[in-house]
């Protein structure tokens, strides 16, 4: 008996456990329709868990006795509810662009400051895309690049791949996190220290790992001629704690502001994403926001059984009774997601991998998954001999784009297919008759066939969510 688990859903787990998604998809014609969800121009289909209507039923009644509404509504209402720091987790507001919104901390609304920063942003990514911002030589400025690290760095390098359709008239924008220099020599390969723009995003703006590739920054503006005091026209701080990046020489008009209630990992719908903005254009940097915010309003406001976000999370834990699934792989199946799969590491397991509850005392289950995963179809040829083969229960998350930015519109069509084709081969599998039918094809012999079979077999009833978005 696991003690996370409620008794009901245990004894549930047990008699299901012998069903096969084969069988329930042969029971069920509807069965699509019925564990699937939209939201907008969302699809999530997860059909293909064993589950049923009772499985999703004692989930969200679970979910309603740990207070799971009540949790969410204090995320949304300014509670502290990061109470190890004792601060609130407001970035929802971050990404409400409504002119009437309003979100309250300690009684005040937080939404001035942060529309005057957003104008900001705006304002700087508006006048830096012009070739309107100059250097300490009187050049435009014309290259960007980030330095930040974990959540100052992962979101926004993550968001400028995947959107970066929509900024090739844009300047160049680079990003570098690693205290290993080759990181650093890499980031500034072939650009001209007169032209080029360090964003300095930190939060504490005393993290080791900026500061160390902030002095390289220096050197290699003074390497190129640009020395003392010129030098803070060629560098711009996002934090929280602006008197630190004044006393570090940064002028106060380029300094953005962030606050302590906005967790690192969240922080990308903040100036921390400046990058973003001067990369893609505002415009494009505000429908991401309103379309972020579209996703927080239908969390605040679905159902929980209708809800996406509540849905794939009560998943992703009937995964760990019913399958033992202790990993979680994302496969997106589209080249300008690549960093997607460790985005979203820190943002999950950051949080869900700690071992202590709120009294203070070690927890006897598991803690959240270990999430991983590679863009496809390079994971094909890969690890997925493991997914369907392996003897590891693995939680899968296939995302795919029904439309593609580019032109080469056979490829697309292929990477769909596969897309598709992965997820039902690893639901029913391959039988050995199927397999033995192949090999006959092939003109092997019987005795090559009765070797090779066993190997050629998949097991299948291996459990995947399939997110389909009509374009990236």
């Amino acid at each position: 008996m696991d003690p996370f688990f409620p008794h009901l859903l245990q004894e549930h787990a047990r008699q299901v456990s012998s069903l096969s998604l084969s069988t329930l998809f042969a029971q069920d014609p509807e069965r699509f329709a019925r564990f699937s969800l939209r939201c907008h121009d969302l699809l999530l289909d997860y059909s293909k868990n064993r589950l049923t209507a009772e499985t999703l039923s004692l989930l969200c009644a679970w979910a309603q006795e740990s207070g799971v509404e009540q949790a969410r509504d204090d995320l949304f209402n300014g509670v502290r509810c990061n109470w190890t720091e004792q601060r609130a987790a407001l970035h929802p507001a971050l990404r409400d662009v409504r002119e009437d919104a309003v979100y309250l901390l300690d009684g005040q609304d937080v939404m001035p400051e942060i529309r005057k920063q957003l104008h900001r942003v705006k304002e700087f990514s508006n006048r830096f895309r012009a070739g309107e911002l100059c250097g300490a030589e009187g050049r435009p400025l014309r290259n960007l690049i980030n330095i930040g690290i974990g959540g100052s760095h992962l979101g926004p390098e993550m968001i400028s791949q995947a959107l970066a359709p929509y900024g090739q008239s844009g300047p160049e924008v680079r990003f570098v996190s690693n205290m290993d220099g080759a990181d650093f020599l890499e980031a500034v390969r072939g650009l001209h220290p007169a032209e080029t723009l360090f964003v300095l995003a930190s939060k504490t703006f005393s993290t080791r790992e900026t500061l160390l590739n902030t002095d390289a920054a220096l050197r290699w503006l003074q390497e190129g001629g640009i020395v003392g005091r010129a030098q803070s026209q060629h560098l711009v701080a996002v934090t929280a704690v602006p008197q630190r990046a004044q006393a570090f020489g940064i002028a106060p008009e380029h300094i953005f502001a962030i606050w302590d209630w906005v967790g690192g990992r969240y922080s990308w719908c903040s100036a921390i994403s400046l990058s973003v903005a001067v990369r893609i254009g505002f415009t494009q940097f505000a429908q991401m926001l309103a379309g972020a915010h579209a996703l927080d309003h239908h969390f605040r406001t679905a159902p929980l059984s209708s809800n996406m976000p509540v849905v794939m999370g009560l998943i992703g834990i009937w995964n760990r009774l019913l399958e033992g699934a202790a990993t979680q792989a994302i496969l997106p199946y589209d080249h300008s997601l690549r960093r997607f799969p460790a985005y979203l590491q820190q943002c999950d397991m950051e949080s869900n991998g700690k071992r202590i509850n709120r009294a203070g005392e070690v927890v006897n289950y598991p803690t959240g998954p270990i999430l991983w995963g590679e863009v496809c179809s390079n994971a094909q040829h890969s690890f997925f001999q493991l997914l369907h083969q392996g003897t590891h229960a693995v939680a899968i998350d296939f995302i795919g784009c029904a439309n593609s930015h580019h032109t080469l519109k056979e490829h697309h069509q292929e990477l769909m297919a596969n897309f598709l084709a992965q997820s039902e081969v690893l639901m029913r599998g391959r039988t050995p008759a199927e397999v033995a039918a192949d090999l006959r094809a092939d003109a092997l012999s019987a005795e090559e066939i009765s070797r090779l079979l066993p190997h050629r077999v998949f097991p299948g009833n291996r459990c995947s969510n399939t997110l389909l978005l009509p374009l990236l």
